[in-house]
């Protein structure tokens, strides 16, 4: 099976992902929508030590918030420590309560982002002010001080296709 990302990322994390994917009920397809998610999320580094760059003080593969960390059991210095196939283990615990409304790309990164949002239309609108918005601001393709689910999404959809391209991608 051919998955996104899975030269840069490393074969083994590709097949630790698919695995996640099998444990959460989900298609093997999905695994290339994880690592599009998880590209995006670290800034193509697939680094569980990755921090966010706009000082949320979020963490990792997925950028895990210290309040979710905490609700997951850890902390963001633990998940940091951490190689990513075993922040894995916190990806998939964070996906969980999600598995089964996650039908798509944009549901999967809504899971991420914003996860009341999850299966809400396109032009729905997620941050429109405050911090949330400015930390996220750069989702605000228009920038007409809107960032919309198609707005966010877009940006995952570019690297799941450049995760795609023979460089980035192949069988795992």
């Amino acid at each position: 099976m051919i998955v996104a990302w899975s030269k840069h990322a490393g074969s083994g994390f590709a097949r630790a992902v698919l695995n996640m994917c099998t444990l959460l009920g989900w298609p093997s397809d999905f695994g290339s929508w994880v690592m599009a998610c998880i590209a995006f999320e670290s800034a193509e580094s697939f680094s569980a030590s990755v921090r966010n760059q706009a000082g949320s003080g979020a963490v990792g593969l997925i950028q895990f918030m210290p309040a979710t960390a905490r609700g997951l059991g850890t902390t963001t210095e633990d998940l940091e420590d951490m190689s990513p196939v075993a922040q894995l283990v916190y990806v998939q615990r964070y996906f969980e309560p999600y598995k089964d409304r996650i039908r798509s790309l944009a549901d999967m990164y809504m899971a991420i982002l914003m996860p009341r949002y999850i299966g809400a239309a396109g032009d729905a609108v997620i941050f429109t002010d405050g911090t949330a918005y400015r930390q996220n601001a750069g989702l605000d393709a228009n920038t007409d001080g809107k960032i919309t689910v198609d707005e966010a999404v877009d940006r995952v959809r570019q690297k799941l296709a450049r995760g795609w391209q023979p460089q980035f991608g192949g069988f795992v």
